[in-house]
């Protein structure tokens, strides 16, 4: 549970889908930060201003020195260059402290809701994504869109002002400078930024898919390096990663060209309009309209009024990327349910309950053949029933349908005669849930890996579970025992080892219903021998429902149902089927 401060807390829901680009989507995220963001463009106008006006008094100083003055008559001058020398520094600190308190604030939150969205789309509302680009969404993606809160909000307030402030000051001194300058502003401020804008707009576009591919390249080259190798595949694998890194560097160029061209426009645009407002002020001061002072001061002003605009061709590069940024974030925050969660979910069943699939039929897209076609199934308490078939038959689906990963096409599920679409979600995992086709162990201990299921389990429910599962005489074996490490992925330990971790994890979460979906997959046929008999030794007396296209220890479960393309072939007991002389017997003959 991630706590709060009521007074900053931000809208959790601001990604959520409502017609307004995801940019400024994300810009109303940090409407609890407004004060915190206009003080932001506040301080910032300052330091820009400051420095407008260090550059400015800097002038007179010098110009009304060469007079040879009292030491009163440029005291205050000298204060003012101290005291806008100090005040440029400290405003400028306070603006960067403040945009990025609210840049980093916003991006937390993004961050969560993120991650709550991904949680609720997984496992089969993100079959779209790879997991490389998912991470690069989560990361890259949402760090370039600070850019928003900090090159986006602050530089154009303070340009505003203090470019506006600046030309305001000039036409006090002379009226034609102040107009030359106003357009020279105006053209750095909108012309050059919109130009490079325009110029890098399609390396932006392109820029981050292209970094989300890498990312999703190089993770994968990492994951499956092992089999690489083994088939010589590695540098054909690596030639795919170098060409997808060389579009990425080609967009990077594109990029960093069009900042040159911002950069370079600039610099132009500040040196004519300089020498306009000099040969401006120079031909005032010659026909004794404007003294030598007020021409240094108005030439320094017009130099240093730039530095207001300075920032935003780049800004607005950066403003692009971060556009696109937000749309691949939108993509996943987007991205539509997998199942719906109900309005007023019911509450759970206190004691045993029955869980039934009538007509369940499901159709993965539209116009596709049904993965699921009418199938009836029914779950007592204490009744254990194997679902077999070929791989495609449709197991992993039920499995899905019953944990509230998949909606039903038509057909119905119960939960204690009630309609499972009716509960949430999660509560409906907390108790039907168990061990999947391929579980994932983390890069952790073993006490950590088993109390995924429970955080708060005991060192005894911990053993408990683990004795169940046939595996604490092996974790006792160990030297470091509990703190025995598995490696990424559970690379450091055996396969048997760690399908019995699973199992022992979805022992520990005590689900009223256990599914297990291919638990001996992956196994030698002795180890998958061994542990089907251990783990029907261990559920005797639950609801189980045992996936699998292996035959072995069937004949100890209440009930065989054999699914072939989507539909039930036929259901029985192991001894009844044996004889029936329908697909089952094949297979116990035959095999698959």
């Amino acid at each position: 549970m991630i706590a709060r401060n009521p007074a900053t807390a931000l809208d959790g829901n601001g990604l959520a889908r409502d017609g307004r680009p995801p940019l400024l989507r994300l810009l109303a995220m940090a409407r609890p930060l407004r004060g915190r963001l206009l003080g932001a463009a506040a301080a910032g106008a300052a330091a820009t201003g400051c420095g407008v006006a260090l550059l400015a008094v800097s002038g007179f100083l010098l110009a009304r020195a060469s007079q040879h003055p009292s030491i009163l008559a440029i005291s205050v001058a000298v204060v003012a260059v101290r005291a806008l020398s100090v005040g440029r520094g400290v405003f400028r600190y306070l603006e960067r402290l403040a945009s990025h308190d609210v840049a980093f604030r916003v991006l937390a939150q993004v961050r969560v809701a993120i991650w709550r969205r991904l949680e609720a789309l997984a496992p089969n509302g993100l079959v779209l994504f790879r997991s490389g680009d998912l991470l690069a969404r989560l990361v890259s993606d949402v760090d370039a869109t600070q850019d928003l809160f900090i090159r986006g909000v602050t530089p154009v307030v303070a340009a505003a002002l203090v470019g506006g402030a600046t030309v305001a000051g000039c036409l006090l001194i002379l009226a034609p400078a102040a107009a030359v300058l106003a357009a020279g502003l105006l053209t750095a401020a909108l012309v050059v930024p919109l130009a490079g804008a325009a110029v890098a707009r399609k390396a932006a576009r392109a820029a981050a898919p292209a970094r989300g591919r890498l990312a999703a390249t190089v993770t994968e080259l990492l994951d499956g390096a092992a089999d690489l190798h083994a088939f010589g595949a590695a540098d054909a694998a690596l030639a795919r990663a170098e060409v997808t890194d060389a579009e990425l560097t080609r967009l990077d160029g594109r990029t960093a060209a069009a900042s040159a061209l911002g950069a370079g426009s600039m610099s132009a645009i500040t040196g004519i309009t300089l020498w306009a407002v000099l040969v401006l002020g120079v031909a005032a001061t010659g026909a004794g309209t404007l003294s030598r002072v007020p021409l240094a001061v108005l030439t320094l002003t017009a130099l240093a009024a730039f530095e207001a605009v300075s920032a935003l061709p780049a800004a607005a590069i950066q403003l692009g990327q971060a556009r696109v940024a937000a749309g691949r974030i939108a993509a996943v925050t987007d991205a539509p349910d997998p199942v719906i969660e109900p309005a007023r979910p019911r509450a759970l069943p206190p004691g045993p309950f029955a869980v039934q699939l009538r007509d369940a039929t499901v159709v993965y897209r539209p116009g596709g053949p049904p993965a699921l076609d009418r199938v009836s199934l029914d779950l007592p308490p204490g009744r254990r029933v194997a679902l077999v078939g070929a791989n495609g038959a449709g197991k992993s689906t039920v499995a899905a349908v019953l944990m509230r990963f998949r909606e039903l096409a038509s057909g119905a599920a119960l939960l204690d005669g009630h309609d499972l679409a009716g509960y949430a979600a999660d509560d409906v995992r907390s108790v039907i849930g168990g061990c999947p086709q391929d579980p994932y162990l983390f890069a952790a201990t073993i006490r950590d890996n088993l109390r995924l299921a429970r955080p708060a389990a005991t060192d005894e429910e911990l053993a408990a579970a683990a004795g169940r599962a046939r595996l604490l005489p092996w974790i006792e074996s160990l030297p470091q025992g509990w703190d025995t490490p598995v490696g990424a992925r559970g690379a450091a330990v055996s396969g048997g080892e760690r399908q019995r971790l699973a199992l022992a994890r979805a022992f520990l979460a005590d689900p009223r219903l256990l599914i297990l979906d291919e638990p001996t997959s992956h196994l030698d046929p002795t180890a998958r021998r061994a542990l089907t008999t251990d783990l029907l030794h261990a559920t005797e007396g639950r609801s189980v429902l045992l996936i699998t296209h292996e035959l072995d220890g069937l004949d100890q479960v209440d009930e065989i149902v054999v699914l072939d393309h989507g539909r039930i072939a036929e259901q029985g007991p192991h001894q009844q089927l044996r004889r029936a002389g329908g697909r089952y017997q094949r297979l116990c003959e035959h095999g698959y």
